[in-house]
């Protein structure tokens, strides 16, 4: 077999070493035998190899022969490595070398193939005995020469597969136990490793929360103590680092499931990812779950979180009740110094608590805390006027309202959750510097795990101290909650009065119900809903049918799909077209679901009914699918300021 590895690095010498020098270290590598439990075949071969190196490069005749080899080789340019050959008998021996030279993966690989057939040794033989706990060092000493060099899913791949092959041979029960520990203490890192990938890499994506999912469940939940290994100390920072990777939906996603697990930090932290990803997106009805979440949860001290909640909603009155229950005297005092209205002082409030606690911790947000321009959003204001003239039925069909009872006292508004996630603020006489003190851990694809105890939140006296311009309440209660408190309010509607019998009138025709809206084509909307992404791939499948029938498309195909897409569609209809053939098709989509969003990407799983047959000229059906149910996933990428259908993937 031939050995990927010249002399001077076999022996462990450079290439200006002496002869004295060899000779010297040959006999320190002598002397130096590992001891791991290898045979005495094994170390013999070993100590054969080395002497045989040592020969040639204290040999100056041989050596300068030897050199002028290496040279050419180098000189080829065509990627050439220098290798050794050797004997079989030798095999083991040159292999434990290479692996002591630093080449563990190459040893591991070798050392593999040789324990698979055709060349698997006899069964109990001392080759297999040797080769099995060399895969098993050699394997262990890669995947730590991976984790040097950050390559965390590297590493744990080697490791399962020196898992695999351990297990398959049933010998060295504790190396098994040692590669597995390894394993498991790199989950972590390898979480890490997939996360931080770029948006686009999606299957390493998906693996790295998958493997979230696994870490946070072996150790018992959020607020587990279940792994020793992984202390809360350590997964608290850890934890921080991962959610700057995930993006917001992601986030939704995931703390929502170990919510319904039974977390009450889960269930928090999903608040907060409704209410940022409402915030941006510019969907009070995501913020309204948020609020919903975070009040069904009960925990106490949230009330100031709660007001707002229902602030963004529109909900002012019910908000300023909020906020005053749970703010506490350093609250008060702190609110009281930016403005004397209340209205402008839970606005203060709420963009702080956006600023600082919300809206960072995203991959895929980078928002100010904007209130005027939520306010001003058509669809924010067409949410909370329709939400008051839910109430205002409500209101009327139910009677009066009783008054909120009067809080005793100013409930004090406990600190952060002990599952503390955030840098603490900086204290009220500090400058904007101090605050912006990077604390981060991240450097790179590392993590480190320091052994810190990451601060609560903190205390609300240790908000930022920050003031208005001169007469601010004033302005911002005019921009920001003019609209809220001068939008029209929906009364109670009054009941008609009904007519005598003899004056009644015959009754009205039904009123003509409004023709509904076509959907437009390309579909430019920024962030397009599940029903105009269905709309747009409904009309990507009617134009396809009718183009393959022989007909026009309805559309322009380019205000529908790719460029990509067109052209394998042309294909089809040509094909057709040459073979004199016509083609039927049927699909209608059953079910619309979106699996992935960002803001230049969206995929969505699809189930149709779906039918076709093609037919020759003549009228013989040459080909079929009856009507069946298929499950498809449908890619739609933004091209400038339209939203086209990309690709598919069949399910």
């Amino acid at each position: 077999m031939e050995l990927p590895i010249d002399h001077f690095h076999l022996l462990g010498v450079s290439a200006t070493t002496d002869s004295e020098t060899v000779l010297r270290t040959l006999q320190q590598r002598l002397d130096r035998a590992p001891d791991q439990g290898f045979t005495i075949d094994t170390l013999q071969a070993r100590a054969e190899l080395l002497q045989a190196s040592a020969e040639l490069l204290s040999d100056e005749d041989r050596r300068q022969s030897y050199e002028r080899e290496l040279t050419a080789i180098a000189d080829t340019g065509e990627g050439s490595i220098a290798a050794l050959e050797i004997p079989p008998s030798r095999e083991v021996g040159g292999l434990l070398l290479l692996m002591e030279a630093g080449q563990a993966q190459e040893a591991f690989e070798a050392a593999s193939r040789g324990l698979q057939p055709p060349q698997a040794p006899a069964l109990g033989s001392s080759r297999e005995a040797d080769l099995t706990l060399l895969a098993g060092l050699a394997c262990q000493a890669a995947a730590a020469d991976f984790r040097n060099q950050r390559r965390y899913e590297a590493a744990a791949r080697t490791l399962q597969q020196g898992l695999q092959l351990l297990q398959r041979m049933g010998q060295l029960p504790d190396q098994r136990r040692q590669l597995e520990r390894e394993l498991k203490l790199l989950l972590p890192y390898r979480v890490l490793d997939l996360i931080s990938r770029d948006l686009s890499a999606l299957s390493a994506r998906q693996e790295g929360i998958r493997l979230l999912e696994q870490l946070v469940l072996q150790r018992g939940g959020l607020e587990g103590e279940l792994d020793p290994d992984f202390p809360q100390t350590e997964f608290q920072p850890f934890f921080k680092q991962i959610r700057l990777f995930l993006t917001v939906q992601e986030q939704v996603d995931l703390f929502s499931r170990w919510a319904e697990a039974g977390s009450a930090t889960a269930d928090f932290l999903a608040s907060f990812a409704l209410t940022a990803a409402g915030f941006v997106q510019r969907k009070p009805e995501r913020i309204q779950a948020g609020f919903q979440r975070l009040q069904a949860g009960g925990q106490p001290g949230m009330e100031v979180f709660l007001a707002c909640q229902q602030l963004l909603l529109g909900q002012v009155e019910q908000a300023q009740t909020l906020f005053d229950a749970g703010a506490d005297e350093a609250l008060r005092q702190w609110a009281h110094e930016q403005s004397d209205d209340p209205l402008a002082r839970l606005c203060a409030y709420c963009r702080d608590w956006l600023s600082r606690e919300v809206l960072p911790g995203f991959r895929d947000i980078d928002a100010d805390a904007d209130l005027e321009a939520w306010f001003a959003d058509r669809d924010v204001q067409a949410y909370v006027e329709q939400q008051d003239r839910i109430r205002g039925r409500l209101s009327s069909s139910a009677g009066p309202e009783p008054a909120p009872a009067a809080a005793d006292t100013p409930q004090e508004l406990p600190a952060w959750p002990d599952f503390s996630l955030e840098p603490p603020a900086a204290d009220l006489d500090t400058t904007a510097a101090d605050a912006d003190e990077d604390d981060d851990l991240w450097d790179g694809p590392q993590w480190r795990l320091p052994n810190l105890q990451l601060p609560a939140m903190p205390a609300l006296a240790d908000l930022p101290r920050w003031t208005l311009p001169a007469a601010g309440g004033a302005v911002l209660v005019i921009a920001l909650g003019g609209w809220l408190l001068l939008r029209p309010r929906t009364e109670p509607a009054q009941p008609i009065p009904v007519q005598p019998a003899e004056q009644a009138q015959p009754p009205a025709a039904p009123p003509t119900p409004p023709a509904p809206v076509a959907p437009s084509f390309p579909l430019t909307a920024a962030d397009p809903s599940e029903t105009q992404l269905q709309e747009l791939l409904e009309a990507w499948l009617e134009a396809k049918a009718t183009v393959l029938a022989g007909g026009r498309a309805p559309l322009p195909l380019s205000d529908l799909a790719r460029s990509s897409q067109v052209a394998l569609l042309q294909r089809q209809e040509q094909a057709n077209r040459s073979a004199g053939a016509t083609e039927t098709v049927k699909a209608s989509v059953e079910s619309f679901s979106v699996s992935e969003r960002s803001p230049n990407r969206i995929a969505a799983q699809v189930t149709l009914r779906y039918s076709d047959e093609r037919r020759s000229s003549s009228g013989a059906v040459l080909s079929q699918t009856p009507s069946t149910s298929l499950t498809n996933t449908y890619v739609f990428a933004r091209d400038g300021e339209r939203w086209l259908l990309a690709a598919f993937k069949p399910g």
